[in-house]
């Protein structure tokens, strides 16, 4: 006999089924015959007892609430606050971007901005002529009547009132302090430059509503799938959880969620857009923002149901749920036969989401334009908002008209060039600077400078940029195959 043991006895017959029943061994004489009849065949799968899965982001996973007890609330106090943390830290990193994105989105840049008069230096020739001339007016100065009045010397164009009309939004003297000069940026970054070299901005005010904005994001991913299992529970009790549920469920619960969080986002918009000088502020922070909308433009009843505000948040909050989850499906049935989805193939779904996101921008982001274009409007009793940005002077009269008046009264050749001083210089020269200006019209006339398209869709870098960075880390971490194999739980 071999020394070796026997692998005889752990042969186990591959036809033979899992089976939790007693065997039928050498008791089986002793068993009644009523109870050898077959059992009725259980079903193949089971629903696990295991806890249901913790979602406050995973950060403490050993977080048991079937039964209360005192660790476990303290646990739970943790988990939120480490929750709110990170939601707050996240949050944080971002809002530098959407700050700058959202001055460019509600930045009125005029077609005709009325370029400013400006004063020619004569050249050295002149000037001594000039002096010439000064010294006869001094003369005839001298002889003068001093009783007779002066003479009126009319620097810039009043009102009936004595205020000075402002001609261009170029004019750097009538452009209020606290007005960032316009078409200067013409990116998310260049606007992000301006806010921290303007005098009245700074650094700090690249954050403004970082605390409404953190708010806004817990709320929404709270409410959002609570609402959207609320909804499948509600029209489709019997439905397998491995079906994919219809289309208008999770349309319908980002429409909910947005249009209950449409208060947040106006004052959100409301506070980035004020200055960050406590001199020219209107709002002092969100309460004080909600209590003055309230008051002066409607209360509850005005945020919610002024259409206005109404139609651009439905529009906005249902066509980004439809671009972000048709999209992807619609363009792997366009180009691709096989039945392809998220689990099966992630790389595929992933690029399939990357153009979808890129695709859907083109139709989203001139509702988001428009929407903060009539958020920043006054309504009611409210005096007309400063912002640290060029506003329009005039309301749009809703989602048709703002878009029909952006089209044809603004333009999109970003950064303007603002008329400089011309230095001294001899006849010659300036007979080749009168051509220069001349021939400069021509080569800046442009679609972009008669058309305002560009500015309906201000921050659509970012935005595609944001897209590739998600695409990339989506095939990094989508590389790990998944193992397929069997394990005893």
């Amino acid at each position: 006999m071999s020394s070796s043991p026997s692998l005889r006895d752990l042969y186990i017959d591959p036809s033979s089924a899992w089976s939790f029943l007693p065997s039928a061994g050498s008791n089986s004489s002793n068993v009644p015959p009523s109870s050898l009849q077959p059992e009725p065949v259980a079903p193949a799968y089971q629903w696990s007892t295991r806890p249901a899965h913790n979602s406050i982001f995973d950060i403490s996973p050993d977080l048991d609430l079937s039964e209360p007890s005192r660790a476990n609330a303290t646990r739970l106090a943790k988990a939120l606050v480490a929750s709110a943390v990170l939601q707050y830290s996240s949050t944080a990193i971002v809002m530098p971007w959407e700050v700058g994105k959202l001055l460019l989105q509600v930045q009125w840049v005029p077609r005709d901005t009325g370029e400013p008069e400006v004063v020619q230096v004569e050249n050295a020739e002149e000037d001594n002529e000039d002096a010439l001339s000064d010294t006869s007016n001094d003369n005839e100065a001298y002889f003068a009547d001093p009783n007779a009045p002066p003479t009126p010397r009319t620097l810039h164009r009043t009102d009936e009132q004595g205020y000075v009309i402002r001609r261009s939004v170029l004019e750097e003297g009538t452009r209020p302090e606290y007005i960032i000069p316009v078409g200067r940026a013409d990116g998310v970054f260049e606007m992000m430059k301006g806010l921290v070299r303007f005098r009245h901005e700074g650094w700090y005010s690249l954050w403004k509503g970082l605390f409404t904005s953190c708010l806004t994001e817990i709320l929404s991913s709270t409410l959002q799938p609570f609402l959207d299992a609320f909804l499948q529970s509600l029209f489709f009790p019997s439905m397998s959880p491995f079906h994919q549920p219809p289309l208008i469920l999770p349309v319908a619960s980002h429409l909910i969620t947005g249009f209950i969080l449409s208060p947040l986002d106006l004052i959100r918009t409301r506070l980035i857009v004020q200055p960050f000088s406590s001199r020219f502020q209107r709002y002092s922070g969100p309460l004080d923002a909600f209590r003055q909308i309230a008051r002066d433009e409607g209360g509850l009843k005005g945020m919610y149901l002024h259409p206005q505000l109404l139609i651009p948040t439905l529009l906005d909050n249902a066509l980004r749920p439809i671009v972000s989850l048709a999209l992807p499906g619609m363009i792997i049935s366009r180009f691709t036969n096989a039945n392809i989805t998220e689990d099966t193939h992630p790389r595929v779904w992933s690029f399939a989401e990357f153009a979808g996101s890129c695709v859907g921008l083109f139709v989203t982001l001139p509702i988001e334009t428009i929407r903060r274009r009539l958020q920043v409007q006054v309504r009611g009793t409210a005096e007309p908002m400063k912002g640290c940005v060029e506003l329009r002077p005039k309301p749009y009269n809703g989602v048709v008209d703002a878009f029909w008046h952006i089209l044809t009264e603004e333009r999109s050749d970003l950064p303007i060039r603002y008329p400089t001083r011309p230095r001294r210089m001899s006849t010659a020269n300036a007979k080749d600077q009168n051509e220069e200006e001349q021939e400069e019209p021509l080569e800046r006339e442009s679609w972009s400078r008669n058309s305002g398209l560009g500015q309906l869709y201000r921050g659509l870098g970012m935005r595609l940029g944001a897209s590739a960075i998600i695409f990339v880390l989506a095939l990094w971490s989508g590389g790990e195959e998944i193992d397929s194999g069997w394990t005893e739980i």
